[in-house]
Formats: structure tokens, sequence, C-alpha cells
């Protein structure tokens, strides 16, 4: 079960993050194998292995799910089949 502050590994890479908004289930992996908080190294799927980067924050099409990258990694970072895409940034008001 995922929840806020959960941080997880990946078992493909050497990324790691942290849950930030999490909803019921619990499908999210990174270059095809499921994160966990103590992984064994295993090898990834190939057409999973994208990228993530340290500071990003990652979502998916509802944003119900969000992800903060806190070490990069070769795996990309999926929700139940879906691939999860970096959050846009805010911007500020200029203070002119």
């Amino acid at each position: 079960m995922l929840k806020p502050g959960l941080r997880l590994k990946s078992a493909v890479c050497d990324a790691e993050i942290m849950v930030i908004k999490a909803s019921e289930g619990d499908d999210l992996t990174c270059g095809g194998v499921a994160l966990a908080e103590a992984p064994d190294k295993v090898d990834g799927d190939p057409g999973e292995m994208n990228g993530c980067l340290i500071g990003k924050r990652y979502v998916n099409e509802a944003e119900t799910v969000e992800v903060l990258c806190v070490k990069s990694g070769d795996g990309s970072i999926y929700y139940n089949g879906a691939e999860l895409m970096t959050k846009d940034t805010k911007k500020l008001p200029s203070s002119d």
C-alpha cells in the first residue's frame, strides 16, 4: 500500500523515490520491476529504461499519484502500466 512519505528503491538501477501523493493501488514500477524498500538487483525491461532525474516530481495523467525522485536512475517510473510524466513547475510572479 502506497502512503505519503514512503521511500522506495529500484531493483534495476540506482533510482530512489519518495511518495508524495498516493491513491488506492500500489502498482508502482521502475524499469518494469516493482519498487520496494529493500529490493534485490535484477535486470529491467529495456523498453522502460528512459531514466528519472533527481529533484523532479512525477505524476500520472489524472494526478492521483505523485512521487519525488530523490536519487537518479536509468529506469522510468510507471504506475498501473502508464509512465509517470514530470510535473510542470509553477511560474512565480515577478517582483518588479
